[in-house]
């Protein structure tokens, strides 16, 4: 296993920061990229690298919805100590995060070794790039009628209904290449919220799941092969990157639909299928 440069850290920090809240899977492209960088993909210290650098997008995150976190924990310890609190919704909101970000952290733990060795090939990444285009492709339908009806809901609507099913669904994203962003937003739209609000939602449930990964992983890095050094550049590199995302991806999905995003998907997974098929790239 090759040491990981400075260079594979600014590029790797750059994917991460740019596709971890686009639908179109931060850990798909960021196995594509560390083959084409000529890194290992199920090295221990790689996968280990790609999830710690997470945190970035994650303070990215908590940096932009600073206020609606504050506000939320706010609701949430006024509900925990007064009755009359509970039905605001808020606490409400608060609750739907929570309850759905036990699922991923159960299925994530249980299925670490697949996460992190099997299911690390390019074939699985092409073959859930496409075939999750399809749910996206059909919430998004599914959003176009409820909207024609005049049934969607907003933020001030959520319940913990919402946030265990987009939880259970957020658990599909461990497979490369399906998108944690592309199948909470999925569920968000089949589930009867208006797209915006999906979003946001989604990116409330990436905090604790996000977070709770590059922690863990941080057992598994080797110095010999990462430094303290490429750590803090991918971080920060995926900060930068992702907040910006955030800020653009909350303007798109106001007005265009996420099925923008399936076309590229399909796309990146037919030509990944023939440069495996072909022999230019080994899919480990």
């Amino acid at each position: 296993m090759q040491h990981l440069t400075y260079f594979d850290s600014i590029i790797l920090g750059i994917v991460e920061g740019l596709t971890e809240y686009l639908p179109v899977s931060s850990t798909g492209h960021l196995t594509i990229t560390e083959k084409l960088l000529g890194l290992t993909v199920d090295d221990k210290s790689v996968t280990a690298y790609t999830a710690i650098i997470q945190v970035g997008a994650i303070a990215a995150t908590v940096l932009y919805f600073f206020k609606d976190i504050v506000r939320l924990l706010g609701a949430w310890f006024r509900g925990l100590l007064r009755a009359d609190q509970r039905t605001h919704h808020d606490y409400q909101l608060a609750w739907a995060v929570i309850v759905g970000s036990i699922p991923v952290g159960i299925v994530g733990f249980l299925a670490r070794k697949s996460i992190t060795g099997g299911l690390r090939s390019l074939w699985v990444v092409a073959a859930a790039l496409i075939l999750w285009s399809v749910v996206m492709w059909v919430a998004e339908r599914r959003h176009t009628v409820l909207e024609s009806s005049g049934v969607q809901r907003g933020e001030g609507q959520v319940t913990m209904r919402d946030g265990l099913v987009i939880g259970l669904a957020q658990c599909f994203s461990l497979i490369p290449g399906v998108s944690r962003s592309g199948a909470t937003i999925s569920a968000g739209l089949v589930n009867g919220l208006d797209r915006v609000t999906a979003t946001r939602l989604s990116f409330f449930l990436a905090i604790p799941a996000l977070t709770a990964a590059g922690l863990y992983e941080l057992k598994d890095v080797d110095p010999s092969v990462v430094g303290l050094g490429q750590l803090a550049v991918g971080t920060v590199i995926s900060f930068v990157v992702a907040y910006a995302s955030i800020a653009w991806l909350l303007r798109f999905v106001a007005h265009h639909p996420i099925t923008t995003f399936v076309w590229y998907r399909v796309a990146l997974g037919l030509v990944l299928i023939v440069v495996l098929g072909a022999g230019w790239l080994t899919a480990t």
